[in-house]
């Protein structure tokens, strides 16, 4: 699996530990940036992930940021994507296997590195379950999505 990851300043150094062992874990990684701890804008390293993922140049996305509050409200702001923060390996499984997130978003702010690490680690491995009940809430999620889009169209 391809993964795009990205964080801006406040995320930047749990970016540069998650690399490498997403990849002795087998994962290819895109690398979206930020690439130091100068000052960024969030909302730029999101729109970065999703359209990694909206061209497939990557099946998945990590964002780190403060909290990831910030990243996860700008990155959901892009029809196909769906982005939860999570501070929990049940979150970060359960994301993808009821509601099919592809946006994993982690405040470096909040958590600690072990416990990071596990989370994405967690994300990456979860498969969304198909079960009719979830997939009949994803739909509706779909159709809120699409109908917000045509009424938004000026």
């Amino acid at each position: 699996m391809k993964v795009a990851i990205a964080a801006d300043h406040a995320g930047f150094n749990y970016k540069t530990l998650l690399i490498p062992v997403l990849q002795q874990a087998g994962y290819e990684v895109l690398d979206l940036g930020t690439h130091s701890t100068a000052p960024t804008d969030y909302p730029d390293q999101a729109a970065d992930i999703a359209m990694s993922l909206l061209k497939s140049k990557a099946q998945r996305g990590v964002i780190i940021c403060g909290s990831g509050i910030g990243v996860s409200v700008a990155a959901n702001k892009f029809k196909g994507i769906r982005a939860g923060v999570c501070h929990d390996t049940y979150s970060a499984h359960q994301c993808v296997e009821h509601d099919d997130a592809n946006v994993l978003c982690l405040g470096e702010r909040v958590i600690g590195t072990a416990l990071a690490l596990e989370i994405v680690l967690t994300f990456l491995k979860a498969q969304y379950s198909h079960a009719p009940r979830h997939q009949k809430r994803l739909d509706k999620i779909i159709a809120l999505e699409n109908k917000n889009m045509k009424e938004t169209k000026l």
